[in-house]
């Protein structure tokens, strides 16, 4: 089994033979205007996936899939002569995903945005429906001698906390 470094340097020199082949050996009138946007090989180095985008409609993505197919064999013979290795790899082309995600993110982002624009409009000449502080808040005593229910004695001074002994945290 070889180290995945190696796996990952050959990858890209698959990646880049396989588009430099493209484009100038297959002469397949059904390929599109592929672009090889990454190639991944196992770690045993026997099998390498090409990833690759079409410029152009649906019809277009499907004659390049069946001309890439096609024309497989010819492509791994000529990484095989420029790579040099013992045992040249299969390849397999899968048409690659991001691009359409990335589309389909776009439209979402582009879409909150608008939601957003238009929530900002209806803001701005909006009042609050009740009080703009809804939370209740305990009333200030009117003055400081007052009589507190909760306390023993009745009326707290700030000379009670002098009257209570202070406790240490020794268990003693």
């Amino acid at each position: 089994m070889a180290d995945p470094p190696r796996a990952r340097k050959l990858a890209v020199r698959i990646r880049q033979i396989v588009s430099a082949a493209i484009e100038t050996q297959i002469k397949d009138p059904r390929l599109g205007m592929v672009t090889v946007t990454d190639a991944r090989v196992t770690n045993d180095l026997r099998e390498a996936t090409v990833f690759y985008t079409v410029y152009g409609d649906r019809a277009a993505a499907d004659d390049s899939a069946r001309a890439l197919a096609s024309a497989t064999g010819v492509l791994r013979s000529t990484v095989g002569r420029q790579t040099g290795i013992k045992f040249v790899p299969t390849l397999t082309f899968v048409a690659d995903s991001v691009p359409d995600t990335a589309r389909e993110l776009d439209a979402a982002l582009e879409r909150v945005r608008h939601a957003d624009a238009e929530l900002a409009r209806a803001r701005e000449g909006a009042s609050y429906a009740g009080d703009a502080d809804p939370y209740r808040r305990p009333a200030a005593p009117a003055d400081d001698d007052a009589v507190d229910d909760d306390h023993p004695l009745g009326a707290r001074t700030a000379d009670d906390s002098a009257d209570v002994p202070a406790r240490s945290r020794s268990g003693s």
